[in-house]
């Protein structure tokens, strides 16, 4: 009888509506932001892509950097290969937008020359993914920027300020008549570029750190005294 009583109490007891189990809430649902996905997902695939280049970087390393999945990067940008080619797409887009800063056109030739010259050199320095980018490229031989629309509708105005740089030096007399801005160009990247793309095999095989500070510093002189004598009129002795 005792044990009877007591299973009735558990039954009523599981009834109650005050000890009932809460009905379960639907899970709140993630806001949509696609702009915000696709953003980490470029930034995950710029890191992926300068570390390991086209051929070595991995998808499910970009999804897992982006805290996404693969399907996600497919969805947004079709394949790896239209994926790099954004990414190289970015790469042009900052620098063009870091070059329309540099406004020289009221600034002294020789002056203006200067800071173009520094800018180049700094603007390497601290895009390091910009190098190892372009590194990548010409291993492919440039074949997915062949494919982009979008690189050749951006804006690169150093270039055409190097050109008026050059312009007026020549009416001020500073600056020699005939020079290229396109080589000069090239000179300035190449000088540049190369120092910074090939630092660890030259540090080793000059024994020399090219990174610390002070060679640094020296190698942004001796680009300038490059570049400035060259461009320069040469002065009688």
């Amino acid at each position: 009888m005792a044990a009877t009583k007591v299973a009735a109490s558990k039954e009523v007891a599981r009834k109650r509506p005050d000890q009932a189990a809460a009905p379960r809430r639907p899970a709140a649902r993630r806001k949509r932001d696609p702009e915000g996905m696709q953003r980490k997902i470029l930034e995950a695939a710029t890191e992926e892509f300068a570390s390991h280049g086209f051929g070595g970087a991995r998808v499910e390393r970009i999804s897992r950097r982006a805290r996404t999945v693969d399907r996600m990067l497919y969805y947004y940008f079709g394949s790896k290969e239209k994926l790099f080619r954004t990414v190289l797409e970015g790469a042009y887009e900052q620098l063009g937008k870091a070059e329309e800063q540099l406004r020289l056109a009221a600034t002294p030739p020789l002056e203006g020359m200067q800071q173009l010259i520094r800018f180049t050199w700094e603007y390497y320095y601290t895009h390091p993914e910009f190098i190892r980018l372009l590194n990548s490229e010409n291993q492919h031989r440039g074949q997915h920027l062949k494919k982009s629309t979008r690189v050749s509708q951006l804006s690169f105005p150093l270039l055409s300020i190097l050109s008026d740089l050059l312009e007026r030096g020549v009416q001020s007399g500073v600056f020699r008549k005939g020079i290229d801005p396109v080589q000069i160009y090239v000179t300035i990247a190449a000088l540049g570029y190369f120092y910074l793309s090939n630092r660890y095999t030259l540090t080793r095989f000059l024994s020399r750190e090219l990174m610390q500070e002070q060679q640094r510093t020296e190698w942004l002189q001796h680009m300038t005294q490059v570049v400035m004598d060259h461009v320069c009129v040469r002065q009688d002795k």
